[in-house]
């Protein structure tokens, strides 16, 4: 038996698989991107390190995209694991929070600020948005400053 708590509400969200057609197009232009940069650092450059090093940020910024995320939200704080890597936050490390089409963007300001996407805490909606009024009603009750 585990002491952990049971949750509030869980999901996933795996938006590589969601999205087929932005899927194929991203891969495409990853494809050509690489291309690119391997044609300008190592043909041109002739500087394999600048590849490596441009390939890596392209791949690491995209991550998320790549993986399935799940969340799982309990009464003092959620849990967010992307792949092997776990996440931890209390609601009480923020104060404000919005909504888009993708998702609700936890802010750690009083208003939206541009340090959000760095200092929040991202939380994207499954391809059904199952979970989407469930969650705002608990991010209202714990958060309660909605912009």
């Amino acid at each position: 038996m585990s002491n952990e708590p049971e949750a509030l509400l869980e999901w996933e969200s795996f938006p590589f698989r969601e999205n087929p057609k932005k899927s194929v197009f991203l891969l495409i232009f990853l494809l050509a991107m690489f291309s690119f940069l391997w044609y300008l650092t190592i043909v041109l450059w002739e500087m394999p390190l600048f590849y490596i090093l441009g390939v890596g940020i392209l791949i690491f910024d995209l991550l998320p995209y790549f993986i399935p995320t799940r969340y799982v939200m309990y009464e003092e704080r959620f849990l967010v694991f992307y792949f092997y890597i776990k996440t931890e936050r209390k609601y009480s490390d923020f104060r404000c929070y919005y909504v888009d089409e993708r998702g609700v963007m936890l802010g750690t300001f009083v208003r939206p600020r541009w340090l959000d996407k760095y200092r929040g805490q991202s939380l994207r909606f499954s391809a059904d948005q199952s979970e989407k009024e469930e969650l705002l009603q608990l991010l209202e009750r714990k958060i309660g400053n909605r912009r």
